[in-house]
């Protein structure tokens, strides 16, 4: 019987349930998916808190990517077949053992990657790409600090800092999580022992760095104002700060809202700055979608991307897996498992 996991109300992970549901049938352009793996984001938890927008009401199912094998087609569907192993990028409700989605956002797997790494990207790689080469004009003369620098888009973000060849890129993370990201190319700085704005900058002269990604928030995004250079570009796609733990609570939510920076247009003119809001869940331009996973697809195929895989979690599990998540142990991506 098809389920499908379901956050009943806004809480902890207690509130996680799976649940038996009917059978998806496609309409015209659309393609049902038999899912094997589907990718965890912190934006699952937070939508769990009900700290984060867009969502469904409760109850509802998240998730933003899957991979598996094609169940069926609807009418008007070309070039993809029944068992074809793909993957695909969700708007919601991915973490279901069958799953409805357009065409368009389905991709035919290569024979040598795996439905595991290939759940692992969409979302993480997509998010990345479209902050540093999409908005950013990523350049290899550019410098980047990345914050999270041991999850899944940090990981990602890295990756593609090193195939751009860029060679000034500082991470922040737990200190036990550096080694991964000196692996590809990055300097660690530890988020709880050492100061990212001294840091950078020292490092840089007093100049700051190009851009900076930020999912925390709060009054790290105000620090990290003080190390963007000249021109430079903040990207912001999440709001950690606003979720300590994995408890729903109102009043810190409100204290990480408080403390996020009032920007001011007129004095970021003056330094030629700017700052994105990220979310990939609610980007509606299709064909820049499809661009992107082409050109990670690509990256992958080079070598020159590899998703990192930190656990996965039997569908049951879920509320395990998103406390692993809210308490910072994963290195990669955390999926969950249906097949």
């Amino acid at each position: 019987m098809p389920r499908r996991l379901v956050i009943t109300k806004a809480g902890s992970p207690s509130v996680l349930s799976v649940m038996e549901m009917p059978m998806p049938k496609p309409k015209e352009n659309e393609v049902c998916i038999e899912v094997h793996f589907a990718g965890i984001n912190f934006a699952d938890t937070l939508m769990r808190l009900g700290l984060y927008q867009p969502r469904p009401p409760f109850p509802f199912t998240p998730g933003y990517e899957v991979s598996g094998v094609i169940h069926s087609l609807g009418k008007g569907v070309k070039d993809l077949q029944v068992g074809q192993r793909v993957v695909a990028a969700m708007k919601n409700g991915g973490q279901a053992s069958h799953v409805i989605s357009t065409f368009d956002r389905v991709i035919p797997l290569p024979d040598e990657m795996s439905l595991e790494k290939a759940a692992s990207m969409p979302v993480t790689y997509m998010t990345a790409h479209h902050m540093l080469h999409h908005l950013g004009n990523l350049k290899s003369t550019d410098s980047v600090l990345i914050h999270g620098g041991a999850g899944g888009v940090g990981t990602a973000a890295l990756q593609l800092c090193q195939w751009a060849g860029i060679e000034k890129v500082w991470a922040t993370a737990s200190g036990h999580k550096a080694d991964i990201i000196k692996k590809f190319g990055g300097i660690p700085i530890d988020r709880h022992n050492e100061d990212f704005v001294d840091i950078i900058k020292q490092a840089t002269g007093g100049r700051g760095v190009d851009h900076i990604l930020d999912p925390i928030s709060g009054e790290n995004l105000k620090r990290s104002l003080k190390v963007l250079a000249m021109g430079g570009k903040v990207y912001t796609y999440g709001m950690s700060a606003a979720a300590p733990t994995s408890k729903r609570s109102l009043l810190k939510a409100y204290f990480a809202w408080r403390k996020t920076p009032k920007l001011d247009p007129l004095k970021m003119m003056t330094r030629n700055q700017g700052i994105f809001g990220v979310h990939m869940g609610t980007w509606d331009n299709e064909e820049v979608i499809a661009e992107q996973l082409k050109r990670i697809m690509e990256g992958i195929a080079l070598g020159k991307l590899d998703p990192v895989i930190d656990s996965i979690f039997a569908v049951e599990d879920a509320a395990k897996a998103h406390q692993h998540i809210h308490d910072a142990k994963n290195i990669g991506k955390v999926l969950l498992k249906f097949k």
